[in-house]
């Protein structure tokens, strides 16, 4: 595997450890992020005064001097695919794009084409960011097949390196369109029971959890309130469906970006999404609440009623703020209009 290397000598006064003195003394010119440093470390690819260094707790001194042996993103052997992408903004830095549901971000196994990252190599040709390697140029985070809506890409390596941070740091403005089965309320009791879920001003249900993946499923993830990753999911009531309500459509935001995040977090709550296979279960409507139309558009709901409906964040060259907007897909905006339209008389 071909690599380029990187050598600096650790400045005065470093951290009191090795990964912290290298995201502060490693070259900006590098575009290596404080993720991107601690695979490599772990990948033994950090030499320290000539000495692998794999321990991100180690200790380090001034002058010390390190060598990393960087990767070279290989030629991808994934090939270009003419189609269509719904490009919201694109400059020589970065992209975003309106991604349809059912398309796969990067391929895997399984998906060897026809993904995000085909059309993108179709689109951009040779300009993605090599940071993201062969199977994912330019991909620096990702939304799942069957939700639709807002990502960005970047197509420089000081883009993907500044997004990253961005991502890392969580200051990247995300919110989600979603259907959820009842109403998430600050007035339902049986909510003050669930443990994780709280309620901020204004009936903003608040989940604080850890997630990991599930001990028997790999597919899934799992509530957990010890060990995994923190996360940290808001939500609030848009507009409730039925007499008494039976769905409601809710705007979700991240504080964290896990996989799964509002789909699993939103179940945990006792509200998950319709049309969710995972996580979001079935349930008995009734047919007073929202007629027959609105039980069979529930029932037939192909995939989670999930969309990255707004995406922002800081330009990661030109410093400058910037938000983009997605309108509610079709489908999700005609099932919305059955439930609301409720019982016919």
């Amino acid at each position: 595997m071909a690599t380029s290397l990187v050598t600096f000598e650790i400045a005065e006064n470093p951290p009191s450890r090795l990964d912290k003195a290298l995201s502060r003394d490693v070259p900006e010119e590098a575009t290596l992020s404080r993720t991107r440093l601690a695979k490599l470390m772990a990948a033994g690819h950090v030499m320290v005064n000539g000495v692998e260094a794999r321990d991100p707790k180690a200790k380090v001194a001034e002058g010390d001097t390190v060598e990393i042996q960087v990767p070279v993103a290989e030629d991808t052997h994934i090939g270009p695919e003419d189609i269509p992408l719904d490009v919201v903004f694109e400059d020589e830095d970065l992209i975003v794009i309106n991604k349809p549901t059912g398309m796969v971000v990067h391929p895997a196994p399984g998906t060897p084409n026809g993904t995000l990252v085909n059309a993108l190599l179709h689109h951009c040709g040779d300009t993605l960011s090599g940071v993201g390697g062969v199977q994912r140029p330019g991909i620096v985070h990702r939304i799942d097949k069957d939700t639709s809506g807002l990502l960005v890409v970047a197509k420089s390596d000081r883009a993907h390196q500044g997004l990253a941070a961005q991502f890392e740091k969580h200051t990247v403005e995300r919110y989600y369109n979603a259907v959820v089965y009842s109403a998430p309320d600050a007035n339902d009791p049986r909510l003050r029971g669930v443990k994780g879920v709280s309620f901020e001003k204004g009936n903003i249900m608040r989940i604080t959890t850890h997630l990991a993946r599930h001990k028997t499923d790999r597919q899934r993830q799992a509530v957990l309130f010890e060990g995994g990753r923190h996360a940290v999911t808001r939500s609030r009531i848009v507009e409730t469906f039925g007499t008494p309500e039976v769905a409601s459509l809710v705007e979700c935001w991240l504080e964290t970006g896990r996989t799964h995040q509002i789909r699993v977090h939103m179940a945990h709550a006792g509200h998950g999404l319709i049309g969710d296979p995972v996580y979001g279960g079935r349930r008995k409507l009734a047919e007073k609440a929202i007629g027959i139309a609105g039980i069979n558009a529930v029932k037939d709901f192909s995939r989670q009623a999930l969309h990255a409906a707004v995406l922002g964040f800081k330009h990661p060259v030109s410093g400058e703020m910037v938000r983009f907007e997605a309108p509610i897909p079709q489908d999700m905006a005609d099932l919305i209009a059955i439930l609301r339209a409720g019982p016919k008389q």
